[in-house]
């Protein structure tokens, strides 16, 4: 490059960077966030108009397409962990974040860096303003979110494969708007029935809006109604389900406070494995996780030697699922939030652990089915701090504390003591100076108390928190 053309480069880089919006990392997340008052909008027109804008870099990728009710976040972990030990190239795309923005967006386990997400938001900013001036509306923070993530991943991360989490539902989810490699559906149950329906039925028919036609599915789904949806949904796609207790199972042999073994039987092949994740739940996403890498294996040549594998499967990690991060006390955090959180959570930790006393502090949205969530709970609880998330959705303490005394007679133990404490911090220190050596403190609900409180016990100076 002769010394003109170098001068050019500079004037230019420089009017790019005059004209950007966004000068800081801070800032660029700061726009994101403020689209969120526009809330959730089903519908895939803005993300096609973006990506049209973009010139479609979501058909350069490959993508792990995973929807479900719980289990989501596990799955993509163990998906992830198990590909990237077997040498391969890893996009990883979930929701909510634990600590920080940054952490939805993971290449090879890594967060984006803070500047690449600058550079992206300035480059998406002038085709938002253009789509919201359009009469589709302005897209919402999570379309931006998804635009963002296609483009790292289509134009600068370049992944072998990209494992890619549904926010909320499948049919109508801006994420569906990729044509993946396999689908994932880990479970249905009843949550966010404001938008996805209030039967099983409807939420299936959701969920198994991922379906593409000739895309092969695997599911953890049981429910016969939504079981049958399934099935009529990928032999209209004319494509092969894998659905657990049929094409494969599992099955968790034993497990301690370290790890579990459970036995997976497939049409390939049978094997035992090790997690150190918790919980028989945590059995059922990773068989889910294994049926999709064998499917992969078997017709795609994405090959995992056995020993990587399950280095894979036993190193994997998911941040507050069944999460212990202190030993004095003992406390867990675990985000159940919905009915079957709660049945998973309350069938495992007496089943991993072993204490005299349950001291459980929870703090959850508005929008929950809490009536459903607390008949699994309350049963095995001693001691219930009610509190209050640092968000604005939150369901007062009160009002929280009002409902389990209409149903504290028909679920609660009879010495069961309730607390009520809005602000979590304090709500936090009575949880800690109530659980001694030989008791548990749990910490359950919704991740944005689970992100507050994971960060005030490890210390975690720069924990953003959000959706």
């Amino acid at each position: 490059m002769n010394l003109d053309q170098k001068v050019r480069t500079m004037v230019d880089q420089s009017a790019a960077a005059a004209a950007a919006p966004f000068h800081t990392y801070e800032e660029a997340v700061a726009w994101i966030n403020g689209l969120i008052p526009f809330g959730i909008r089903p519908g895939m027109d803005r993300i096609q108009r973006l990506m049209e804008l973009l010139g479609h870099p979501e058909r350069r990728l490959k993508f792990i397409h995973v929807a479900g009710t719980n289990g989501k976040g596990s799955t993509c972990a163990f998906l992830t962990k198990v590909l990237l030990q077997g040498g391969f190239t890893v996009g990883t795309y979930t929701s909510p974040y634990i600590t920080k923005f940054t952490n939805r967006f993971q290449y090879n386990g890594e967060d984006i860096p803070e500047e690449t997400l600058l550079e992206l938001a300035n480059r998406l900013e002038p085709l938002v303003a253009e789509v919201a001036g359009s009469g589709l509306g302005s897209p919402t923070m999570f379309e931006v979110s998804t635009a963002l993530a296609i483009l790292y991943y289509g134009e600068v991360s370049y992944p072998d494969v990209v494992v890619w989490e549904t926010g909320l539902g499948g049919r109508l989810d801006v994420t569906n708007i990729v044509h993946p490699i396999i689908s994932v559906i880990t479970n249905i149950g009843m949550d966010h029935t404001d938008v996805l329906g209030d039967t099983i039925q409807e939420i299936a028919m959701e969920k198994a809006g991922i379906i593409k036609p000739g895309v092969p599915v695997v599911s953890t789904v049981t429910q016969p109604e939504a079981v049958e949806i399934l099935k009529e949904t990928a032999a209209k796609n004319r494509t092969s389900l894998y659905l657990v207790d049929e094409q494969f199972s599992y099955e968790r042999l034993r497990g301690d406070e370290e790890s579990q073994t459970f036995r997976f039987k497939g049409p390939f092949r049978d094997m035992d494995l090790d997690i150190s994740m918790q919980g028989e739940h945590q059995c059922a996403n990773a068989a889910v996780a294994m049926m999709a890498l064998e499917v992969l294996r078997q017709y795609m040549a994405f090959i995992v030697d056995e020993e990587e594998l399950r280095a894979g499967f036993k190193d994997t990690f998911w941040a507050g699922r069944l999460e212990q991060v202190q030993s004095s006390p003992r406390i867990v955090l675990d985000g159940a939030h919905n009915p079957e959180g709660a049945e998973s959570l309350a069938k495992s930790l007496p089943q991993i652990y072993k204490y005299r006393k349950l001291n459980l502090m929870m703090g959850m949205l508005a929008n929950k089915h809490h009536e459903s969530y607390l008949q699994h709970i309350l049963p095995i609880v001693d001691t219930l701090i009610l509190t209050e998330p640092d968000f604005r959705k939150k369901l007062d303490a009160k009002a929280l504390g009002d409902i389990v005394e209409q149903v504290r007679e028909k679920y609660a133990k009879h010495t069961l003591q309730i607390i009520i404490e809005p602000n979590w911090k304090n709500a936090l220190e009575e949880l800690k100076s109530r659980t001694e050596a030989e008791d548990l403190g749990v910490v359950s609900g919704t991740l944005y108390l689970i992100a507050d409180v994971r960060s005030n016990l490890l210390g975690l100076s720069d924990s953003e928190k959000g959706w």
